[in-house]
């Protein structure tokens, strides 16, 4: 006797969702900064990265052309996991000059004392001879908009007459090279630098700073 009962249609894998598709690029691009912060950019390979989050390599190359632009893609999505947002930049107004400029410091220092942070930096300052738009990327997303504040304030006081700086976006980034970099230097030389010595070392360059600043 013959069954007429259909069967029933095999089930087909739809396309996936807009948040799938989104959630499968973080993931790769988070396996991807992984391997790229523990192997250097020579070390890591597209074969490893794809394997981590289950992907072939052909579906790799279907986003990124090489593995140049899967690195250069994971530095930014790095760079934007780890760039602090403006509320918590504009939180660092204290009540007096001195004060909001250590809190400014502090905060850019602190992007690279934790493990991942020193990593990604050091990984921008080896690479970025190879890769020059990588030091770019950085700067344009994790540091620019701390300068802009940071020039913001310089020019209030100064409009106040207790700061005379005619390029307030120059003066911000002399201020991060003269009172941050050092600090960030000495962490990613990996030394121990104790939040004293840091507090000690940015009231001193931000001392001198402000002595330079101060209206003739």
């Amino acid at each position: 006797m013959l069954d007429d009962t259909p069967s029933e249609a095999p089930i087909r894998a739809g396309r996936p969702t807009r948040e799938q598709a989104r959630a499968r690029q973080v993931a790769l691009l988070d396996a991807a900064l992984e391997h790229f912060l523990d192997k250097g950019y020579e070390g890591a390979t597209i074969e490893a990265i794809a394997a981590d989050v289950n992907m072939t390599k052909r579906t790799v190359y279907a986003r990124y052309a090489d593995k140049t632009a899967l690195f250069r893609a994971a530095i930014r999505h790095g760079t934007q996991r780890r760039a602090v947002g403006a509320e918590v930049i504009e939180a660092t107004r204290g009540g007096t000059l001195e004060e909001t400029l250590v809190a400014i410091a502090t905060l850019r220092i602190d992007l690279v004392r934790d493990a991942d942070g020193a990593k990604l930096q050091r990984i921008i300052n080896t690479e970025s001879y190879r890769f020059p738009d990588i030091f770019q990327t950085y700067y344009d997303i994790a540091a620019l908009p701390t300068v802009r504040f940071l020039a913001e304030i310089l020019a209030e006081e100064t409009r106040a007459g207790r700061l005379a700086i005619d390029d307030p976006i120059l003066a911000a980034n002399v201020f991060m090279s003269m009172v941050v970099s050092g600090p960030v230097r000495f962490i990613l030389s990996g030394n121990e630098l104790g939040r004293e010595d840091i507090d000690r070392r940015v009231r001193f360059a931000i001392r001198l700073f402000l002595e330079g600043a101060e209206p003739r």
